[in-house]
C-alpha cells in the first residue's frame, strides 16, 4: 500500500520546487553578468597596454605606422577570417544576427566562446598597431557569448540570457548601466520580454558593479560643466547635429557598401584579394596618422576628452579621424565604433565651433558626439543616455534629445536604417547559407 503524504505537504514541495527553480535562474543571470563584467575590464586593460605600446613604437620612429599598419591589418584580417570566424567588425551586429536566429541552432557560430576569444585577441593586435577602433562593441559580443554559454549549461531553460550578456556589455565597458538596458532594448532587442527583464537587469547590475569593484566608480570623460544657452546656441546645436548626423549616415553607407561588395572591377578585386585589401586600408590610416600627428590612431578617447575640456586641436581631426575609423572599420578586423564615433563626432563639432560662436565649446561638443553617434547607430535614445552618462552633465538633458532627433532625421535621408541591423542582415544570411545541406 503506497504511502500517501497530506494534500498540504504535496503542495509545499511544489512550491519550493518552483521557487528554487526561480532562484536558481536568477542567479545564473547574476553570475553570468559578474563573468562579463570581469571581461569587460580585462578588455579595458588589454586595450589601454595596446594603445600604450604602440605609442612607445612611434614615438621612436615617427615612420613605423607605414610599415606596422598595414602589416598589422593584414594579420589581423588572416585571423578574423581563418581562425577566428565571424569575429570580424563590431560584433554587435553578429549578436544582433544570433537574436533573429532564435531557435536555430547555427546562432551558436557568432557567440561561441572561441568568436570570444577570438574577438579579444584580434581586437587587441587592431589596437597594437594603430587601428581607428574601440572595445565597446567587442565586449557587447563577448558578454553575448559568455550568457550564451552559461545558458547551454543551465539545467533551466531560459531566454534572455543572450540580451542580458550584450546589455552588460555595454554598461561595463563604459560604466553606463542606463546605456546598457537603454541599448538592449533600443537596439538589440527591440523590447523586453516581461519574464526576462528583471534578469537582464540583474546582470546589467551584476556586470556594472564587477567593473565599479575593479576600476572605481567614474564617468568615462569625466565631469562636464556644460551648459547651452537658450536661443542663438539651440540654433547652433541645429546645425551641428545635422552636419554630424549627415556624417553618420554616410559613414553607414560607405561601410555598408563595402559590405555587400563594390561594384565592378574594384569590387572583384577585394573580393580575390581580401588580405591585400586589409593592408591598403591599414596604409590609409597610417597616412591620416601621419597627418595628424598621430591623433587619429586607436579609440580617440584621450582627444576626445582633450576637445571636450577646450584644449586645442587640430582642425582637420574629425575628418581624419573619421577616414581612418571608415578604413578600420571595412579593412575585416575586429573592432568597434562606438569609441571613435564619439571622437569623430567631438572632431567635427570642435572644426564647427568657431563658425558657431553662440554655443560654447564644451556644449557643441557634447552635441557632435551625441549626433554622430545616433547618425551611426540611429538609436537616438541610446546614444543621448551615454553622452549623458559619460559625462555627468544633467544640465544638457534636453538639448541632447533634441541632438538625437534631428541627427537621427538627418541620417536616414543617406541610410534608412541603422549600422548595425543592416551589418546584421549579412551575418543571417552567411550562417543560414552555411547551414544548409549541399546537394
Amino acid at each position: 500500500m503506497k504511502r500517501r503524504y497530506p494534500r498540504t505537504i504535496t503542495h509545499l514541495a511544489v512550491v519550493s520546487r518552483f521557487v528554487a527553480r526561480r532562484w536558481m535562474r536568477r542567479a545564473m543571470f547574476v553570475i553570468g553578468g559578474l563573468a562579463v563584467g570581469a571581461a569587460a575590464v580585462l578588455m579595458a586593460m588589454a586595450a589601454d597596454r595596446a594603445q600604450l605600446g604602440f605609442g612607445l613604437i612611434v614615438a621612436r620612429w615617427h615612420f613605423a605606422p607605414l610599415l606596422l599598419t598595414p602589416a598589422g591589418f593584414a594579420l589581423c584580417a588572416v585571423l578574423a577570417r581563418g581562425v577566428f570566424p565571424n569575429s570580424a567588425g563590431s560584433g554587435i551586429p553578429q549578436v544582433i544576427a544570433a537574436l533573429r536566429l532564435r531557435g536555430n541552432p547555427a546562432r551558436a557560430r557568432l557567440v561561441s566562446p572561441w568568436v570570444g576569444v577570438g574577438k579579444v585577441v584580434v581586437m587587441t593586435l587592431g589596437l597594437a598597431c594603430g587601428g581607428s577602433i574601440g572595445r565597446e562593441g567587442p565586449t557587447v559580443q563577448v558578454g553575448a557569448a559568455i550568457m550564451h554559454a552559461i545558458g547551454r549549461i543551465s539545467p533551466y531553460r531560459q531566454p534572455g540570457f543572450l540580451l542580458a550578456g550584450a546589455a552588460a556589455g555595454v554598461a561595463a565597458a563604459f560604466n553606463t548601466p542606463l546605456a546598457g538596458i537603454v541599448f538592449g532594448i533600443e537596439e538589440l532587442g527591440r523590447s523586453f520580454e516581461a519574464r526576462t527583464s528583471g534578469l537582464i537587469i540583474g546582470a546589467v547590475i551584476a556586470a556594472g558593479l564587477t567593473a565599479l569593484a575593479v576600476q572605481g566608480d567614474y564617468s568615462y570623460f569625466g565631469s562636464t560643466p556644460a551648459r547651452l544657452p537658450f536661443g542663438r546656441g539651440w540654433l547652433a546645436m541645429v546645425i551641428c547635429a545635422a552636419i554630424c548626423g549627415l556624417a553618420g549616415g554616410l559613414f553607414i553607407r560607405l561601410l555598408v557598401a563595402v559590405a555587400r561588395g563594390l561594384p565592378g572591377a574594384v569590387g572583384r578585386a577585394v573580393g580575390r584579394h581580401p588580405i591585400l585589401f586589409a593592408a591598403g586600408c591599414g596604409l590609409v590610416v597610417a597616412l591620416c596618422g601621419a597627418v595628424s600627428d598621430g591623433a587619429v590612431f586607436g579609440t580617440g578617447y584621450a582627444q576626445a576628452r582633450a576637445i571636450l575640456d577646450g584644449g586645442p586641436m587640430n582642425p582637420w581631426f574629425g575628418p581624419l579621424k573619421f577616414i581612418a575609423t571608415v578604413a578600420s572599420s571595412i579593412s575585416g578586423i575586429p573592432g568597434g565604433v562606438f569609441s571613435p564615433s564619439l571622437a569623430v563626432g567631438a572632431g567635427l563639432a570642435g572644426t564647427l565651433a568657431p563658425f558657431l560662436p553662440a554655443a560654447p565649446q564644451g556644449a557643441l561638443v557634447l552635441i557632435g558626439m551625441a549626433a554622430f553617434l545616433t547618425g551611426v547607430v540611429q538609436a537616438p535614445i541610446t546614444a543621448f543616455v551615454i553622452v549623458l552618462e559619460m559625462t555627468n552633465d544633467h544640465a544638457m538633458v534636453i538639448p541632447l534629445m533634441a541632438t538625437a532627433l534631428i541627427a537621427n532625421a538627418a541620417s536616414k535621408l543617406l541610410s534608412r536604417e541603422g549600422l548595425y541591423l543592416v551589418l546584421s542582415e549579412n551575418y543571417v544570411t552567411q550562417v543560414l547559407g552555411a547551414s544548409q545541406p549541399a546537394r
